[in-house]
């Protein structure tokens, strides 16, 4: 009988124990292994001691804890913004951006744009090949009496892989003002040395740069942040939704700020373990290089590595109709012997 996948009792790491049996994994979005990094685990423990569990008042209110308001300027620094906005999740402070910034202007949305960057709870997604949406838009921009457009869009499609450049929005005309909002919570913390998609966005007058993301991924921080101009940022600070939304765990952002050597230490280490699977790596496979997740192209792909007792993200995309989709995700928290097991279950 097919173990129970679907109601783990423990926390996802290298190992998963099921039923008896150990399995190797390779998947989910714990790029860094922060959930069971323990140096990361003692800072957090060390929050929850200094600031308590949680923090139900808004950001508003007039007696503050001073943390969020450190933890904002440790991000910008660290990520390569002028100024940040942290809220308890990615959605929402992707729904805070998209909702505010889309009132300013004309608003077109990139392929495959995540459902948290949507104004509209059923909008039709666009399906298209970035490369054909680029030239789309950069002919509906600079053919267009509009001034004003917000481009709305994922930094990469993460399942594929594939990472996105913005560069072409140099072509549009220096009379239009491009305000451009990247959902990068795939890519912070492991793309461009860990700063993510802001440090390759287009530096040029007439576009302006906000980046939306998860903290919960690569960063191991149940919260969202918001990477913009001090502008942009003190806009959306005065939103109803931002002065209405209790923040994170202070707990959780005080591991942060204090966990910026765990970061480098657990990238190095995710660098290594691509290296090393790399070396081996089928050409073939659809990925991309410094990004830990790989698209073998096989629908069988998972039920042979299952056999073996290894687990990878397996499921039909983009819609439940669909061929499955079988990717290898890497982690930090994978161990050299965890890579060979790996490298010598794909050559069956």
């Amino acid at each position: 009988m097919k173990p129970n996948f679907k109601s783990i009792d423990q926390p996802f790491s290298n190992h998963i124990n099921i039923e008896g049996n150990t399995y190797l994994y390779f998947g989910g979005t714990a790029y860094l292994g922060i959930p069971k990094n323990q140096d990361f685990i003692n800072l957090y423990i060390e929050g929850i001691k200094k600031f308590g569990l949680n923090n139900g008042t808004s950001r508003t209110n007039n007696i503050q804890l001073g943390i969020y308001d450190d933890a904002e300027k440790v991000a910008a620094a660290r990520h390569g913004a002028e100024a940040a906005l942290i809220t308890s999740s990615g959605y929402l402070a992707a729904q805070l951006t998209v909702k505010d910034l889309s009132r300013l202007g004309k608003v077109i949305y990139g392929p495959a744009a995540h459902p948290a960057l949507w104004l509209e709870e059923n909008q039709t997604k666009n399906i298209k090949l970035f490369r054909d949406w680029e030239q789309e838009t950069i002919e509906r921009i600079n053919s267009s009496e509009e001034k004003t457009w917000i481009l709305i869009s994922n930094s990469m499609n993460n399942l594929v892989p594939e990472i996105y450049d913005f560069n072409f929005l140099k072509e549009t005309h220096k009379d239009k003002s491009i305000i451009l909002v990247v959902d990068d919570s795939h890519g912070i913390g492991v793309n461009n040395d860990g700063m993510g998609a802001i440090v390759n966005l287009p530096k040029q007058e007439n576009i302006e740069n906000v980046v939306v993301a998860s903290m919960a991924k690569a960063l191991g921080v149940d919260a969202g942040i918001v990477l913009a101009s001090n502008k942009i940022i003190n806009k959306l600070k005065s939103t109803n939704t931002f002065i209405g939304a209790s923040p994170p765990s202070p707990a959780a952002l005080y591991a942060f700020i204090h966990a910026e050597d765990i970061y480098i230490k657990t990238l190095n280490n995710l660098k290594n373990n691509m290296a090393m699977f790399e070396g081996v790596l089928n050409l073939t496979w659809k990925h991309e290089w410094d990004f830990p997740v790989y698209l073998p192209g096989d629908v069988n792909f998972s039920q042979r590595l299952l056999q073996k007792q290894i687990l990878i993200s397996s499921f039909p995309y983009p819609n439940p109709t669909d061929e499955t989709l079988n990717r290898i995700v890497l982690s930090a928290w994978h161990e050299k012997e965890d890579i060979e097991k790996l490298i010598a279950a794909i050559s069956f």
